[in-house]
């Protein structure tokens, strides 16, 4: 009796990078099904980094991944795989802009000065699921987001790779193609140029802290007048 084949789809979820990218070299397209899974997160945000536009970072990243298919046989895992990704992600983003016709001048940008301060930590996780906590997480997400878009693009990218990914000062030397203690340097210098820009609209927002108007003021107005509207007049 002959032996039946084994059909059973492989577990791609559970293999560790190297893995499948071995699988993909083999052939399976499959496998870099996961691969993107794992790495988009990453790959969206350097890219809009450079590209500063939400819907063109989504057609590079989508090409990045297609140059990095093509060329996946050139993998040697002399950096990670997500490092590798990062690379050729970037390359396609500085293209995108060469075809644009514009310039980065990196060196005019390790020039820019600002008070030494560390940067303003915001919530990471939502704590309960309340609409006017959520509603305010996203207005200080979208405040950040802000702050680091009008960051030069040399120090963007480093806070973007190390605070926002989390990537060790190697990782990013090495995505990036800079010494480790630029790295050091420009994350630095991002951290104190993102304080200055919240600080400054903290500051300018100071005066509508805890307001209360409009509704909640009409509200609580009309509250008050029914109340009142049952008691006696006390005459003196």
């Amino acid at each position: 009796m002959p032996i039946a084949a084994n059909t059973t789809a492989p577990n791609y979820a559970d293999m560790a990078d190297a893995a499948l990218v071995a699988c993909v070299q083999a052939g399976q397209c499959e496998a870099f099904r996961t691969i993107t899974q794992r790495c988009n997160q990453r790959m969206f945000r350097v890219v809009r980094g450079v590209i500063r536009d939400e819907s063109e970072a989504e057609d590079v990243v989508q090409e990045a991944y297609v140059h990095a298919y093509e060329k996946i046989a050139s993998f040697r895992g002399e950096s990670s795989l997500a490092t590798w990704l990062t690379r050729i992600a970037l390359n396609e983003a500085y293209g995108r802009l060469r075809r644009r016709r514009e310039t980065v001048d990196i060196e005019q940008l390790e020039q820019a000065s600002a008070t030494s301060a560390q940067v303003i930590a915001f919530p990471g996780h939502a704590l309960t699921d309340d609409p006017a906590d959520a509603a305010a997480r996203g207005q200080l997400r979208r405040l950040l987001e802000h702050a680091v878009d009008a960051l030069p693009e040399a120090f963007r990218l480093v806070y973007l790779l190390r605070d926002v990914e989390g990537c060790s000062v190697e990782e990013t030397a090495t995505a990036l193609g800079i010494r480790e203690e630029t790295v050091k340097t420009r994350l630095h210098r991002a951290r104190r140029q993102l304080r200055a820009a919240l600080q400054a609209r903290i500051n300018s927002s100071t005066a509508d802290a805890f307001a209360f108007m409009g509704e909640r003021c009409a509200r609580t107005t009309e509250a008050v007048m029914v109340r009142v509207a049952q008691l006696p007049i006390t005459h003196s």
